[in-house]
């Protein structure tokens, strides 16, 4: 076996350093990439918060079903209630479900104003405590059913609830009264046959009824019974 000279013994010495040397650096980059990795995700993170997307909880799906579901599941359903959320005016003076519950999301206005080719006073002034009333009469978890006269304000209505936290809310689409006549979902199907209908100058056209509850047959009154009103309308109780 040969021994190593002195010069063998440096050789050895600088190759150690140099692996040692090589070693600590990689230890430092792997180091340096672990930091930038960690750093990248705290922004991610914090990015995602500021944007309110982590943990964010989705508003409940509102469900559409029709005048005949709803009157059903009033029927069988526990903690199930309807909603009126037309104004004082249309659900004292054109009639309302039996049972309904009167919240108006929009207040009559004396405000007349011409649309299309007629004019009608105005129920755009909203009801700015709509969700604090209905917040005192149901909870979060009651079935909550919500009818207006065609089904446009009760869309409005029942996103807001469901966007409050109620859970479970379901727009009556068809609407107390219904679309005028004729009414199909598709706008291109729609303005054919309201033009045809009113072309053809069809008994009906531009006339509620042939949809929603009325049209169903659903029960329905004029009284004006205290225990569905508006709760702030009601006389104040003496102590």
């Amino acid at each position: 076996m040969t021994s190593k000279t002195a010069l063998d013994y440096y050789s050895d010495i600088i190759s150690n350093k140099r692996r040692m040397e090589k070693s600590g650096r990689e230890k430092r980059m792997n180091r340096k990439i672990l930091i930038g990795t960690v750093l990248l995700i705290i922004a991610g993170v914090n990015i995602l918060f500021s944007s309110g997307m982590l943990f964010a909880q989705e508003a409940p799906v509102v469900k559409k079903i029709m005048s005949i579901d709803a009157y059903d599941r009033l029927k069988t359903r526990p903690d199930t209630f309807l909603i009126d959320v037309r104004t004082r005016e249309e659900y004292q003076f054109t009639g309302h479900p039996e049972n309904a519950y009167l919240f108006p999301y929009m207040m009559m206005t004396g405000k007349l104003a011409k649309t299309d080719d007629r004019y009608e006073y105005q129920f755009n002034l909203k009801n700015i405590n709509f969700l604090d009333e209905i917040n005192k009469v149901f909870k979060k978890s009651d079935n909550l059913l919500i009818i207006c006269r065609d089904g446009k304000r009760s869309a409005q209505a029942a996103k807001e609830l469901a966007d409050a936290g109620f859970q479970n809310v379901f727009d009556v689409e068809d609407g107390f009264e219904g679309r005028e006549f004729p009414y199909f979902e598709d706008p291109n199907l729609d303005k054919w046959y309201k033009n045809l209908t009113r072309q053809n100058k069809v008994n009906g056209y531009k006339q509620r009824r042939h949809y929603g509850w009325q049209f169903w047959g659903l029960p329905w009154t004029y009284e004006m019974d205290p225990n569905y009103l508006y709760p702030p309308d009601l006389p104040k109780t003496a102590n």
